[in-house]
């Protein structure tokens, strides 16, 4: 076995669930990069022998770190540590997901998966202020950084003043640059809802994981002061074990 899995030190005379220790020490030789993203964990019956516990209590800890994120286990195969979450920042700060994505040292990529013209009802047209039996610019893609699939987006458009986007290949132009380019509207603020989700079928396909695993659903009204309706609507499904968010708060504070 590895001498870092070896060094894990597990103290029996302590109230802390000896499970619970090993989470904390397997969690801290991620961290420090001790285990390289990729790297394969000892089989449950070498950590047991040379951790002298027994295997309910590596299961536990294992089990934990991967639903946590931290671990992948692939059957067959064995238990592997996960790649880094991308921490997003766009509930802050307004910037295209290619720009984001570079900022952090990957590589962006985007996979169109259709681009229609959608006739509703739908929710999206109420959203968007238009008759229910308005026409829509339907885009949906999924995300990649460094070819991982990160969040698949369905974003719906008024289909009448936004219908020359019908003809832009997405695979390479942001929509917002595009929008801004093509009819000088500018997006600068938008509403933004969150909730917890389990992954469908067609999700869970999308976005390479298990059915049911869990899901980030961001949905967004964008709308410029350069256009006198919301311009997009969109319903982001973003995968738990691959995405953090970060808010800064500024204010004060009175008691």
């Amino acid at each position: 076995m590895d001498s870092i899995f070896t060094s894990i030190k597990l103290d029996k005379n302590i109230p802390i669930p000896l499970y619970y220790q090993l989470k904390k020490q397997i969690l801290t030789l991620i961290e420090n990069a001790a285990i390289q993203k990729g790297g394969m964990l000892p089989p449950e019956n070498e950590l047991c022998e040379a951790l002298n516990v027994s295997r309910p209590t590596i299961r536990q800890a294992l089990s934990e770190l991967v639903n946590e994120g931290y671990l992948n286990r692939y059957k067959g195969k064995g238990t592997f540590v996960s790649s880094p979450k991308v921490e997003e920042r766009f509930l802050s700060k307004l910037e295209t997901f290619n720009q984001e994505m570079k900022s952090k040292g990957l590589t962006p990529q985007t996979k169109v998966i259709g681009l229609e013209k959608f006739t509703g009802p739908h929710e999206a047209n109420e959203k968007l202020g238009l008759p229910l039996d308005a026409p829509l610019i339907y885009l949906s893609r999924v995300r990649l950084a460094d070819r991982v699939p990160l969040v698949y987006v369905e974003t719906f458009l008024p289909y009448e003043p936004y219908q020359k986007l019908m003809e832009v290949d997405f695979t390479v132009n942001s929509l917002y640059q595009s929008l801004e380019e093509i009819y000088h509207v500018r997006v600068n603020r938008v509403r933004r809802e969150i909730e917890a989700i389990n992954a469908r079928r067609k999700e869970a396909e999308l976005l390479q994981i298990a059915k049911n695993k869990a899901l980030i659903l961001v949905k967004t009204l964008a709308s410029s002061d350069d256009a006198p309706m919301p311009v997009e609507f969109s319903v982001a499904r973003y995968r738990g074990d691959r995405n953090k968010f970060s808010v800064d708060i500024l204010g004060y504070y009175y008691s």
